[in-house]
């Protein structure tokens, strides 16, 4: 049986009825039942957080304005599951809320094909965001929030988590954020059950939860997280406060099978045999449904939903092109076009929404000047880059277009799990990397971003565009801003000369179109081509000049987009017989590594090096960093001399 929603606009502390009340008390016993069966039909999952969260996950869902001819909606509540290890307690609670079929969800849990995964994810309707790895749901609850109130949706967002998260850091840094921008829709609800995988949670990490909620500005609402009355009446007052409110419910580690009960062995364990139909017949059912839903493991699975991509409704702007009169760097020509975009959408109605995210480094990203532009949409979340990957990851697939500029250590190597999260629930985030590479110089070598190329070749859905100077970085901006998907712009530090064709003019100017996949060709040339990636175009470049003294024709061509090149043109670029990578990256991971893997692939043996970063970067100025690692246009030329000897 299916209940009838419960909304904020029908319900009001006090007024849950005698009859209501039966009907979720039955539900939530009828739903332990499937939970249980789930994770014993499997052979696998987290049972007894399912049971001790399960009253939380009905009195949300029940409770918030989603339902299953909403959930595809932009206007509507939003709901996180932080604790996504407690799938089978959300999945029951959605199956007897109508979202889909109980016999779909308990049969075919955990099994291969499957969209009721083991931990929740964005493939079922009701899961707004697909967790997992603790402590990151408040981050996609703020998220959910900030792209609410910049589309002008009176929605509520609520995060359910558990106790044994409280003491990650990033739900620190995401309450600070959620007080700080003044998100009052936001409601969390922790399940303080006391137990976690290794004991309880006062032996395994000691916390005064509540203590730190309120330091960071909360509210703090304390409830019986078993009793619907109570809950309710919490969700209501949380709804009128004047800043976020935390729901603390106390509840019981395997609440209704007294074997499981305050139990942490049950934590991730699936009971079988005698102890599955004990916990049965505690929970007012029997066995017997078991062997049938054994069977209908075997038939064909149920398909979840698709999540594609929503249209972007931006104005690009016209293209600037930058003369070869005087050096500029690749970040300034990136906040220029995104002050541009800024100029043309800012506050105008029809157009998708666009949040820029900075931590403490705006003058540096060189996103202050967006900032000055549509102050609105700047959201500054000071140095706590955890949080903020995954804000801006939430918010991008919640109807805003999200782009976070930082360097490229904190961005992408420090954050690297939050932008795989965001690649795995298909988000749309723009990460502008500044300060990639040796190049940063003086920074030394925790600074230098030397690995960004192979991070992002671990996904699957990730797009990265290395310009080669401020012109082709001013269309690349242009271009992620107006597509779908996570692109990621890395660029470095320095101010870099403009690329030009052999007859002087800008290579990447007014007749140019970036195409996500292109080979750039800017010299041609027939006994070896030097494939460049970013500003290393401009070394390749001298180091055929050298190369032209001793006799030899060099092609150099700019690889901008080094995880998905087009296969016709770099095999025309390859086409002399011999190839020489040069990148400002591991040379293990990097463009080298991609390339010599495609061409094999294509059946295209040639003479091949790759020259790139082969140890940690010293500190000094950039051009010193370079020669000591051999990336002069001097080197690159003794390379291909060796290579064609």
């Amino acid at each position: 049986m299916a209940f009838k929603k419960i909304t904020l606009t029908d319900h009001r502390a006090g007024s849950l009825d005698e009859n209501t009340h039966r009907i979720l008390t039955d539900g939530a016993r009828t739903c332990r039942r499937w939970a249980v069966t789930m994770t014993t039909l499997a052979g696998s999952g987290h049972p007894a957080g399912s049971l001790s969260s399960m009253e939380l996950y009905l009195a949300t869902y029940a409770f918030a304005n989603v339902t299953p001819d909403n959930t595809s909606s932009f206007d509507r509540d939003y709901v996180v599951i932080s604790h996504g290890h407690t799938s089978p307690g959300a999945y029951a609670a959605l199956a007897w809320l109508g979202f889909f079929r109980p016999e779909e969800a308990v049969a075919h849990f955990r099994q291969a094909g499957s969209p009721f995964q083991g931990h929740v994810e964005r493939e079922l309707p009701g899961i707004d965001w697909g967790t997992g790895n603790l402590g990151q749901g408040l981050s996609a609850g703020v998220g959910f929030a900030l792209a609410q109130k910049a589309r002008g949706v009176d929605g509520k967002v609520f995060v359910l988590m558990g106790d044994g998260e409280q003491v990650k850091g990033q739900l620190a840094e995401s309450r600070r954020i959620a007080v700080k921008e003044g998100l009052t829709s936001l409601t969390a609800l922790v399940d303080l059950n006391g137990i976690q995988i290794s004991g309880t949670t006062e032996s395994v990490m000691a916390a005064d939860i509540e203590s730190l909620w309120k330091a960071d500005g909360w509210d703090v609402i304390s409830c019986d997280g078993h009793d619907f009355q109570a809950l309710f009446d919490a969700l209501v007052a949380a709804a009128e406060r004047p800043v976020p409110t935390v729901i603390l419910a106390r509840t019981v580690m395997g609440r209704g099978v007294s074997y499981m009960e305050g139990i942490a062995d049950y934590h991730g364990k699936a009971p079988s045999g005698e102890l599955f139909l004990k916990a049965m017949e505690e929970l007012g059912g029997n066995g017997q449904w078991l062997e049938e839903l054994r069977e209908r493991r075997k038939t064909s699975l149920p398909e979840g939903r698709h999540l594609g991509s929503y249209p972007i409704y931006l104005e690009a702007g016209d293209a600037r092109t930058y003369g070869n009169d005087k050096k500029t760097d690749n970040r300034s020509a990136f906040g220029t076009a995104l002050a541009d975009v800024a100029e043309h959408n800012c506050g105008v109605a029809g157009r998708t929404p666009l949040l820029v995210f900075d931590c403490d480094l705006a003058g540096s990203v060189k996103v202050d000047g967006f900032a000055d532009r549509c102050p609105q949409a700047f959201i500054e979340t000071g140095i706590q880059e955890h949080a903020t990957a995954t804000v801006a990851g939430a918010a991008s697939t919640a109807g805003v277009v999200s782009l976070w500029a930082d360097f490229g250590v904190f961005g992408l190597a420090e954050a690297y799990n939050q932008q795989r999260l965001n690649d795995i629930n298909g988000a749309n985030v723009k990460l502008v990397l500044t300060h990639v590479g040796l190049d940063v110089g003086e920074d030394g070598k925790t600074h230098q971003c030397i690995d960004y190329i192979g991070l992002l070749r671990n996904t699957f859905g990730w797009k990265l565009v290395v310009p080669a100077d401020p012109n082709q970085t001013d269309r690349a901006t242009r271009w992620a801003l107006s597509n779908w998907g996570n692109i990621c712009l890395a660029m470095g530090r320095s101010k870099l000369p403009v690329v030009t064709d052999e007859e002087g003019r800008p290579f990447f100017g007014a007749e140019y179109r970036f195409r996500y996949g292109a080979v750039d060709m800017i010299r041609t040339g027939s006994d070896v081509t030097l494939l460049a990636c970013g500003h290393l175009v401009h070394r390749a470049l001298a180091a055929r000049d050298l190369l032209a003294e001793k006799g030899l024709s060099a092609r150099v061509c700019h690889v901008a987009t080094p995880l998905h090149i087009d296969d016709g043109d770099l095999l025309k670029a390859a086409s002399t017989g011999a190839v020489v990578t040069v990148e400002d990256h591991n040379v293990n991971s990097g463009l080298g590594s991609i390339v010599a893997q495609r061409l094999l692939l294509l059946g295209k043996p040639l003479a091949f090096r790759s020259l790139g970063v082969t140890r940690y970067g010293d500190s000094g100025p950039s051009e010193e960093v370079f020669a000591s690692m051999g990336l002069r246009g001097t080197d690159i030329a003794r390379a291909v001399q060796d290579l064609l000897r």
